[in-house]
């Protein structure tokens, strides 16, 4: 009987499935209720392709793991395995090795946040094609939700059998006729779900309720029909017998089991007549044999048959197995040590502490912090606390991570536990507290206690990171050189030295040497701590952005934003703050406000966390572009919340974002004099490529003072965008209107729309007062073109250019005609008017605008299928 259950075919789904894995799309994710039948008909499907295909099956066990439902095809060495893009890379070219290759993912809900996103990665470059089932009612993965959302995959949505499909199936499966009346109860009570529908006719002929009468099958009695899914497979379970159920609960509790590790628990015939009954499918997945439930549902219901003395029972044996066998990845331990953490079960504490480790440095915080807490308790000493200290800090629990560590007493630490403790402690006192006297008195003693040079290096590069939040630019760039420098220098000293860096060089300059610092963090480094590398992907980010290249660092964000989730709430709002950088100074002002917003709002957590400023700081700058004064204004008395030594580096940033406002409240003097009081602070400080922004802002702002300034930063600073600053500036110095049109132009190519936008605004009057009336109405319209395409800002120079063309209603009427291709009689058929008529309206319209003929005033008034501004 087992084998004939999936003999029933759906049509018209099994060829939606084949078109979309054979024609030109990506592939499909079949959508229904468990046990609908999703994963048969996919896996029919694929069974008749004459291409590679590869099947990863996703557990409540793989969530927990990163990379976990994929990890069969990650081959990596022991130095990068604690690496998410060198793992993401590994599985991605594994897996489509061979072309055609179809992958197919079993339970796409459950994956893990990395697999998701190598899901959405291979999707959207369509390397391979997929086919993924998901559970309706579950929370999918954004990466995989955007995938059917964005067109990438087809999403079908998989119905219940109808009651002709139930009949069908279960007649074709018991060899005969089924009584009407027990065909209308057993699709009533199954609700067409295919799996109900087969555990229930199963158990009914088990328990002889729907037996054969003259060839007709009837179904009588009152045990006929469970109520719901968990008591049939209950009902089930119960026959399968003890052994079978033991080996059952072992697998609910570390699924995937290799085959062997479940032999050696459960004995050959009970795992075979598991397997048998259809209760457990053996899978190869690489080198190893494992083994999985034939349906997750299977697992959810023998999961709350496990009571706590049986749990710990079980995984105390799966334990004794697994920790005689080697373990070779970092999904491995973190496995090994959930189990026995919710066995309560003993582990080394050692690989307990790795695993931990393992957590944080892929930034799982929350699992990083159950396992660090685990060692902790364990007596896994200042190891352990530091770990678990991280892992608070990071969530902004910062009392919590504080406790952990006041409790050890300096005096009592050898230099590498004087390291441990004092440098999260120190971390917390600067950048959590702002207590830069105590966090400074701090690195002054581990400066004088820590002599090892690895160590040395890791107190240097923190120090490197302070100096560079208290503005002291110069030093704090010339401290992480040294570490970066140094061949010696641990993965930790590494990844302070480059935030540092990452936050100091873009804006004094510096971008493009950001770039190899950027480039060694990022897949060939082995991480130590996945949230200082998200930080300096932020760094990585700013430093494309203030050199100009706005494509490669809008590539980057969206990137490093695939490898962060709202579990851990810090690194996925800094990677929301990369995107609103990037496009607050594209001028995609709606995107950067969305983004900005999202973040500041993950990162509201018990202790208001400083990353809040840099976010508030550019959320400003996009308001106020908007015209949105209040919101702008309410943002940067928000920003005064986080202010000091600790973040002098931000206070030019503070008053750019201040010039804004008073530029959008019409204060435009006001907007100049902060513009250029952020100049002079960040050149003071060392923040060149800042400064120069500041300026270029003053001169956008009516500033015609500050061409000579701009020209003395130009040297120091890498990248076009310093250039463009002062061909500006002195455009607006010399009224030349020709020059600005031109750096118009030259902004509009790099990506900084508004600053293009205001360069054609600021023409517009020049060329009123010289009478050049056709330049003028070119340059008004380019301005309100590039406002328009981002998203209707508004600036001084823009509002003083915003004034309608002189022509009437019916001149523009007919100016749209000729941009539409129509002749003059054309146009006078149309309006019924005197092609006589229609010459004068052009004639005069080509008079107030200064042009020579139809054509040219087609351009002006109706560029680019653009609209012009209403009669007064």
């Amino acid at each position: 009987m087992d084998g004939s259950w999936q003999l029933l075919g759906r049509p018209s789904e099994h060829q939606a499935i084949a078109s979309a894995l054979t024609d030109e799309g990506s592939g499909v994710v079949l959508v229904g209720p468990a046990g609908v039948g999703k994963t048969t008909s996919a896996r029919s499907v694929t069974e008749s392709l004459a291409c590679p295909v590869h099947w990863a099956a996703c557990t409540e066990s793989s969530r927990a793991i990163p990379l976990g439902a994929f990890a069969p095809w990650v081959h990596l060495s022991p130095n990068v395995s604690r690496d998410p893009i060198a793992a993401l890379v590994s599985a991605r070219e594994s897996l489509i090795a061979e072309p055609d290759t179809v992958i197919g993912v079993d339970d796409a809900h459950l994956l893990d946040q990395l697999s998701a996103t190598l899901l959405h990665q291979i999707a959207i470059e369509h390397s391979a094609r997929i086919v993924a089932t998901a559970r309706s009612g579950e929370n999918v993965p954004d990466a995989v939700t955007t995938l059917w959302k964005d067109g990438y995959l087809q999403r079908i949505e998989l119905e219940p059998l109808t009651k002709g499909q139930c009949t069908e199936l279960v007649e074709l499966v018991l060899g005969g006729t089924l009584e009407g009346l027990s065909a209308d109860v057993i699709w009533e009570s199954s609700g067409g779900n295919p799996l109900f529908l087969r555990n229930m006719v199963e158990g009914a002929v088990a328990a002889r309720t729907l037996t054969e009468i003259n060839g007709v099958w009837q179904l009588r009695g009152p045990t006929a029909v469970p109520s719901g899914l968990v008591a049939l497979i209950d009902d089930r379970l119960d026959r399968a017998g003890a052994d079978v159920l033991e080996a059952l609960k072992l697998l609910a509790l570390y699924e995937p089991l290799d085959l062997d590790t479940l032999v050696t628990l459960a004995g050959e015939a009970a795992l075979d007549a598991a397997e048998v009954r259809g209760l457990v499918r053996v899978t190869r997945d690489g080198a190893v044999v494992n083994t999985r439930f034939s349906h997750p549902v299977y697992g959810d219901v023998i999961r709350q048959r496990i009571g706590t003395v049986a749990g710990r029972r079980l995984r105390s044996r799966i334990v004794g197995v697994l920790a005689e066998r080697p373990i070779t990845s970092a999904a491995d331990r973190i496995r090994l040590a959930r189990l026995c953490v919710d066995g309560d079960q003993d582990i080394d504490v050692k690989l307990l502490i790795s695993a931990a480790k393992d957590a944080v440095a892929l930034t799982n915080l929350p699992l990083g912090e159950r396992l660090a807490r685990a060692a902790h308790d364990r007596g896994g000493g200042l190891a352990a606390a530091e770990l678990l200290s991280r892992a608070l800090l990071w969530q902004g629990r910062i009392a919590e991570s504080d406790e952990v560590l006041a409790v050890y007493d300096p005096d009592d630490l050898d230099e590498l536990q004087l390291v441990q403790w004092g440098v999260p402690r120190m971390s917390r006192l600067f950048w959590s507290l702002g207590d830069v006297g105590q966090s400074t008195a701090l690195l002054g003693l581990l400066r004088d206690r820590v002599e090892y040079p690895a160590l040395r290096l890791v107190v240097d590069a923190a120090g490197a990171a302070m100096a560079v939040h208290e503005n002291r630019i110069d030093e704090g760039i010339e401290a992480a050189e040294i570490v970066l420098d140094d061949p010696e220098s641990p993965s930790q000293a590494i990844e302070f030295a480059a935030f540092g860096a990452g936050l100091a060089m873009p804006v004094a300059g510096r971008g493009y040497d950001f770039e190899p610092i950027a480039a060694r963090c990022r897949p060939e480094q082995k991480a130590t701590d996945g949230m200082l590398k998200v930080m300096v992907r932020y760094g990585d980010v700013l430093a494309l952005t203030m050199v100009g290249d706005l494509d490669q660092a809008e590539r980057r964000a969206a990137e490093y934003a695939e490898f962060s989730s709202s579990g851990q709430f810090v690194g996925w709002a800094i990677a929301k703050i990369m995107a609103g950088v990037v496009a607050t100074y594209r001028g995609a002002f709606r995107e950067a406000v969305d983004a900005i917003e999202q973040a500041l709002a993950a990162l509201n957590a018990e202790t208001s966390l400083p990353w809040q400023l840099p976010a508030r700081l550019i959320l400003v700058r996009a308001y106020a572009a908007l015209g949105e004064i209040d919101r702008a204004q309410q943002v940067i008395d928000d920003a005064d919340e986080h202010s000091g030594p600790h973040l002098r580096l931000h206070e030019p940033q503070r008053l750019i974002a201040r010039a804004w406002v008073a530029a959008a409240s019409g204060g435009g003097r006001t907007a100049v004099e902060l513009c250029c009081e952020a100049a002079e602070l960040a050149k003071s400080s060392g923040q060149y490529a800042l400064a120069a922004e500041a300026l270029h802002h003053a001169a956008r702002f009516g500033e015609r003072h500050v061409a000579g300034r701009l020209d003395e930063l130009r040297p120091r600073i890498q990248g076009p965008i310093a250039g463009l600053y002062a061909a500006h500036a002195t455009a607006v110095a010399k009224s030349d209107p020709a020059g600005l049109v031109d750096v118009s132009g030259r902004f509009e190519e790099v990506g900084l729309m508004l600053s293009a936008a205001d360069a054609a605004a600021a023409a517009v009057p020049i060329f009123d007062r010289s009478g050049r009336r056709r330049e003028s109405a070119e340059a008004g319209v380019r301005a309100a073109r590039l406002a328009a395409a981002c998203d209707g800002a508004t600036t001084p120079a823009i509002r003083a250019a915003a004034r309608p063309l002189p022509v009437t209603a019916r001149e523009r009427e007919i100016t749209a005609l000729v941009a539409q291709g129509l002749s003059n009689r054309e146009i006078a058929e149309r309006l019924t008017v005197s092609i006589r008529t229609v010459e004068g309206h052009i004639y005069r319209a080509c008079i107030k605008l200064d042009v020579a003929d139809r054509e040219a005033l087609a351009r002006i008034v109706w560029e680019e299928g653009g609209r012009p501004t209403p009669d007064p």
